[in-house]
């Protein structure tokens, strides 16, 4: 809470909130400089409104990737199975008995939609998946070059830290090991989902996936063979701001450790149809904060993504004045998110509709943010 000073304030009062207010604009000279925040500072930038916020905000965004543009990229996401022994609480979209069921895409279905994707021009896959008991790792690398075999210039970002996790215990191979047979195999990059970097919060949501140091050994395996990723954060989950700092401090430095991290992409947890429907949801006043803040704290990280999907279009657009430079993909389709309810779509059009309205250069860009066309008229 910000401090007042009123009439009847006691002297301890008035020297708390004129502390208050010298060390909130000490904060502002530093960010302004350029200078990196502290953990403890990063804390306190959640008392700041939204507008001194999303100032600071924009203005670190301008230090780090100059000019207007903000990027999107055509893409599929394609959910091959919903069967997860990991069960996260936190989850709609696993396989539940009686509720939700289960499902398996064969080859020739994946195939197929990645044909569909190609045909619109799109460029980029995502295959993603729960923990599969009985996928061992020649499913995986089937599917990536079955994938790779008919279309070899499709880009593949695809599976997460907690496959690989989950396939480096299934095998008894190390993580960089279990990446190596896929790279070979033709994938590209490796999505970082990393929900929330709190080991309090991933015992009582996630008790059965990665623990936080595992995350890291799979950034660390990933740069040992020259491929990026990038760093997510599902927040809204009962945690503390402090918590919230720790997951971007846990982000930060694997990206001082490693360099490979190209944008970090904030999802709001949405409780329903979830086991944590007693959470009450995050509001559009906390997403834009943790875009903020997520800018200013991460100053090694180039782009910051508006996530359109789970917040809408609006307030995404918003968010491109308060740090993000990047709209993500333009989804030809997606059922995770959708599982809680939340059905959001975009095409092409609307997207680069909404980058001009917020004052904004509309950029179509590749899998490693290289411009691919401009809308500048």
């Amino acid at each position: 809470m910000i401090s007042t000073i009123t009439p009847t304030s006691s002297l301890r009062e008035i020297n708390f909130a004129m502390n208050s207010i010298g060390g909130k604009e000490r904060l502002r000279e530093k960010i302004f400089r350029g200078e990196r925040v502290t953990p403890e500072e990063g804390v306190s930038l959640f008392e700041w409104d939204i507008p001194a916020l999303g100032q600071a905000a924009d203005m670190r965004r301008a230090m780090r990737v100059p000019g207007s543009e903000a990027g999107f990229i055509i893409d599929r996401i394609i959910n091959y199975t919903n069967v997860c022994t990991a069960k996260c609480r936190f989850c709609a979209f696993h396989a539940r008995g009686g509720v939700i069921d289960p499902y398996e895409l064969s080859l020739d279905d994946i195939l197929e939609k990645v044909e569909g994707l190609v045909e619109i021009g799109g460029t980029q896959v995502m295959l993603q998946g729960g923990l599969h008991p009985d996928y061992g790792l020649d499913r995986y690398t089937g599917m990536l070059r079955a994938v790779r075999d008919r279309f070899p210039d499709v880009y593949l970002h695809s599976f997460s830290p907690a496959e690989i996790v989950h396939l480096s215990g299934k095998t008894g191979m190390s993580c960089g090991d279990v990446i190596g047979e896929m790279k070979e195999a033709g994938l590209n990059s490796i999505p970082g989902a990393s929900d929330l970097l709190v080991d309090r919060i991933r015992r009582e949501v996630s008790p059965r996936k990665m623990t936080v140091a595992q995350w890291c050994d799979v950034m660390r395996a990933l740069k040992s063979h020259g491929m990026g990723s990038t760093a997510t954060m599902t927040y809204g989950m009962g945690e503390t701001p402090a918590e919230r700092i720790e997951h971007l401090d846990v982000v930060r430095s694997i990206q001082d450790e490693t360099g490979i991290l190209r944008a970090f992409i904030p999802w709001s947890f949405s409780p329903a149809r979830t086991m944590l429907t007693h959470i009450v949801p995050a509001t559009g006043v906390d997403y834009l904060k943790i875009v903020a803040i997520g800018r200013i704290y991460l100053d090694n990280i180039p782009y910051i993504q508006a996530g359109w999907l789970t917040e809408g279009m609006k307030l995404a657009q918003i968010a491109l004045a308060m740090g993000a430079n990047d709209m993500g993909g333009v989804l030809m389709e997606e059922v995770v998110v959708k599982a809680t309810g939340i059905t959001t779509r975009t095409n092409m059009d609307e997207m680069i509709d909404l980058i001009k309205n917020a004052g904004k250069i509309p950029v179509r860009r590749d899998s490693e943010y290289r411009a691919v066309e401009i809308y500048r008229d």
